[in-house]
Formats: C-alpha cells, structure tokens, sequence
C-alpha cells in the first residue's frame, strides 16, 4: 500500500513541485496539497494521511501550531517539517511540538522521498546542517539536565538507543531479531511512560534526560 502524503505550504510553486515529485515516485501518493492550515483538521480526517508535510512559515496558523494541534487531534500520523531556515528555536520547537523529521527546501528530490520514506518506517529524517545543529544544541544543554528514572525495561531501553541513532523501527527489529510489530509495541509503552507523542520527542527526551 502507498505511503498516502498531505502537503501544507503557501508556495504554490512548491506545492505544484512536490505533488508531481510524490505522484512520480512508487509508492508514495500525494493525497492532498493545501496553501495554509485554516481547516487543516477537517482536511486530515478527509484524507486520512501516513505523513504530513508541513511548512513553518505560513499565513495564519504556522507550520509549528500546525504540528501541536495534528499531534493532539492525529498523534499516529508522522511529521515532516520543511523550511527554508535552519534556525536553532524552529528546529526545537518543531520537535517539542511533535514532528518527527526536519528537512530543507534546498533538499534534492530524492532526499524529499527518501525522508517521507524514513519517517514513515519510523525513522527521524534530517537534513545533515540540521542534523549537526541538534547535535550542538543537545550537547549545549546537556550539562544542565539530571538523571530521571521512567521504569523503562531493558528491551525499550535498547530500542530507544537505536532510535537515537536514527535507525527505523525495520532496521532495529533485525538489530534486536524481534518483529517490526514488536518494536511498535514496545515505542507505544515508550511513549507512555516518557508522555512524548512522536519518535523526535522520545530521542530528544531521552538525550537530555540522560535516559540512555
């Protein structure tokens, strides 16, 4: 079954572009494309999407309420956030809002599909500038964080050390030789006992609270 992918931007150019990228790529198929977040929730339900792409910069509602509202409403449907900026509180706030990836309009075609690809499998795609700048922020605020204690078990610890090392849910259930359904189950147990609602969530959770 295709990956089924919704887009929010306010280019239309943009918005033309990666619908004919998505359309032409097997086994992905854009559903819906949208020039703001006015009725966003009605469109979502509509077309009940795998993966939202989303813009931050946008009339309106901006791409990071946009995140917070679809995690509340939709929390099972991926994010991926896509700017033209790589500034440090976008990025966090991004991800405290719920997306699950951050990537560059400046990407290349193949890099969009592949990200749409990676978030759906559960991964947390980013572009590498992005990538290198979370690095550098975790690091900044790591000294001021203290050891917190969820009751994980060994198994959810294990799975969310290979999640901070950005490897899918398929790559880490043949690194733990468990079922992808197995490592589903285990992140939803994850995500409960951390209160987080995305894998970016988690990863950064669990990087501040030294939880791994």
């Amino acid at each position: 079954m295709d990956i089924r992918v919704v887009l929010f931007d306010d280019n239309k150019h943009i918005r033309e572009s990666l619908q004919m990228l998505i359309s032409a790529t097997p086994g992905i198929t854009c559903i819906g494309t949208y020039p703001d977040c006015r009725d966003m929730l009605i469109y979502i339900e509509s077309d009940v999407p795998d993966v939202v792409l989303m813009d931050i910069e946008m009339p309106g509602m901006n791409g990071i309420e946009a995140v917070k509202l679809i995690k509340q409403h939709f929390p099972g449907v991926q994010i991926l956030m896509q700017t033209m900026f790589d500034d440090d509180d976008y990025i966090f706030e991004a991800i405290c809002s719920g997306a699950s990836g951050y990537i560059l309009k400046t990407t290349t075609p193949l890099g969009y599909t592949e990200a749409i690809k990676n978030v759906h499998a559960g991964g947390s795609p980013m572009s590498p500038s992005i990538a290198r700048k979370v690095f550098e922020l975790f690091k900044t605020n790591l000294a001021s964080q203290v050891d917190v204690n969820y009751n994980l078990t060994d198994k959810e610890k294990e799975i969310l050390q290979n999640l901070v090392k950005g490897k899918s849910y398929k790559m880490i259930a043949e690194e733990m030789s468990i079922s992808t359904e197995t490592v589903k189950t285990h992140m939803k147990n994850i995500y409960t006992k951390l209160h987080v609602n995305s894998n970016t969530e988690a990863v950064v959770k669990a990087i501040k609270d030294k939880i791994i």
